[in-house]
């Protein structure tokens, strides 16, 4: 069947074996994806090592990538085939599962990894790229089908992206061509454009799979089920119900050996354009016609729109930044950012902020969004956190008024992913005391998991699919910097005013907590 203008085909399914009922297996029907070749620019980097190779190789043990999926690693590394499959094979032993790296389950996965040692620079390395996968497309049988992985710097996607065009790598007659390409997605929403419009010269939008990794993570795909598909809570969701939304993404490390890069980013760049605007968008977005590519990112487009600019000097009020000290991060000395390898012993990047975001529609008119990622903080962990309004009448007075705390809804993203939510029952005893409890749901005591499947998982799949629900559209990109734009140009303007320092591993900086204290709110503990 020839393929759609969006280079989609139909895929097959996976059918139970025979004279078994899916329904009483509890299976459900696994799409599986045509035979492609996956190109991946970076492979010696990092995320190679840590994330993607040991995504493919778990896809693999279960089952789920086609027949004859290969993967062609591109790099200036001169290694070989077989380097590259002792690299790759020692990354999924330490960053998975060592069972993943061993016997002939591993065997029969290496056989699809080769490598191309390639100067992206010289005259002809897209040319010999392409001779090289019109071989591998006839021995491995993939059909010309190929995705093209960015795992590389920002700076290198256009001259990639060009150079996949000159050569004709951009499409194909009857097969298909997608390109994934890493955040960050742009600097500011002016380098946005330019590399979205690099990009579109090239490749047909519905061929575009920009990827954020927190769209793979069980909790944040389920706030979607648990949203649209739960009768009880549609009804509340809402300016009449909700008091506020609390969305907190920390983290107890530095930057590590990321200093360059943090450097030029900061933690507005580094995660809420992507990250924590993505969250917000799936708890304020309004349900869809149906569970589609452009109708779910239609409707977190919309909310987007919707978020209250934060210009004309609203950044002094709504908006916090600070810099991690040195201190005590679980027991254990850490020190200060500016101490760290690569960053200027004056610097001024905030590793800290928190946001407090209006939506501005019929739904969330009033209700404020308070966003906080940071790093050096007490602990790792992220969560979304709904907090409902006080009844309206308190029956119980006394005693009872002032053990009285607002019903919460959190979802834990990470880590021990789940949802609890949070009621007032009777204490035990003679006297009318009430104390709030927990109604507690966690995915690895209800279905069994030791680990939550690894995020990529999900996202690679997707895209040999073919599915692009999970990632970002070129206009979402877009209004997302929109939002960021007018607290980053006043921040860069005025690079000292208002940044606070916080000591290491505690909840980040004094005026954070005075952007809820000032609303007569507070963060939640978490």
């Amino acid at each position: 069947m020839a393929p759609d203008p969006a280079g989609r085909k139909p895929e097959p399914v996976r059918e139970p074996p025979a004279g078994e009922n899916p329904l009483r297996l509890g299976m459900r029907r696994e799409r599986i994806a045509e035979p492609c070749v996956m190109i991946i620019f970076g492979a010696s980097g990092d995320l190679t090592r840590r994330k993607l190779m040991p995504a493919l190789a778990s896809l693999h043990a279960r089952r789920l990538l086609p027949p004859g999926f290969t993967v062609l690693g591109v790099g200036r590394t001169a290694w070989s085939d077989e380097r590259f499959r002792q690299i790759m094979q020692e990354a999924v032993a330490e960053f998975a599962d060592r069972e993943l790296a061993a016997g002939a389950q591993w065997d029969a996965f290496a056989a699809g990894l080769m490598y191309q040692c390639t100067d992206l620079g010289s005259a002809d390395a897209y040319g010999g790229l392409a001779r090289r996968l019109t071989d591998l497309d006839q021995i491995r049988g993939t059909d010309g089908n190929h995705v093209f992985y960015l795992a590389m710097p920002p700076s290198l996607y256009p001259p990639i992206i060009g150079g996949l065009g000159e050569a004709g790598l951009d499409s194909g007659d009857r097969c298909w061509t997608r390109v994934i390409i890493e955040k960050p997605f742009g600097r500011d929403l002016a380098t946005a454009q330019t590399l979205n419009r690099d990009v579109n010269r090239v490749f047909h939008e519905s061929q575009v799979y920009r990827i954020d990794h927190y769209l793979g993570k069980e909790t944040v795909q389920n706030l979607l089920v648990f949203r649209f598909a739960n009768a009880f809570l549609e009804p509340t969701w809402n300016r009449q119900f909700i008091d506020h939304v609390q969305i907190s993404v920390a983290e107890d490390i530095g930057i590590g050996d990321r200093g360059g890069y943090y450097e030029e980013a900061g933690v507005l760049r580094d995660m809420f354009q992507n990250h924590l605007l993505q969250l917000l968008c799936l708890v304020a977005m309004e349900a869809p016609v149906a569970f589609e590519a452009d109708a779910v990112r239609d409707e977190k487009v919309k909310v987007l729109r919707a978020v209250r600019s934060l210009d004309a000097g609203a950044h002094r009020v709504h908006a916090v930044r600070g810099q991690y000290a040195a201190g005590q991060v679980l027991g254990r000395p850490a020190g200060a950012y500016r101490h760290e390898d690569g960053v200027q012993r004056k610097s001024v990047t905030p590793t800290y902020a928190a946001l407090k975001l209006h939506v501005d529609n019929w739904r969330w008119q009033g209700v404020p969004f308070y966003l906080r990622s940071g790093k050096r903080l007490a602990r790792k962990t992220s969560e979304i956190a709904v907090v409902y309004r006080q009844v309206p009448h308190l029956l119980f007075g006394g005693e009872a008024r002032a053990d009285l705390v607002p019903n919460v809804i959190s979802l834990r993203i990470q880590p021990d992913e789940g949802i609890a939510l949070r009621f007032e029952v009777k204490r035990p005893g003679m006297s009318l005391r009430m104390r709030p409890v927990d109604m507690d749901f966690s995915y690895g005591s209800s279905f069994g998991l030791l680990e939550m499947p690894n995020a990529y998982e999900r996202l690679l799949l997707d895209c040999m699919l073919g599915d692009s629900t999970l990632f970002t559209r070129r206009d979402e990109v877009e209004a997302a910097w929109r939002v960021l734009q007018p607290v980053l140009e006043a921040w860069d303007h005025a690079p000292e005013e208002g940044l606070e320092f916080y000591e290491s591993g505690t909840w980040g900086p004094v005026a954070a907590h005075d952007l809820l204290r000032a609303d007569g709110r507070r963060w939640r503990r978490i």
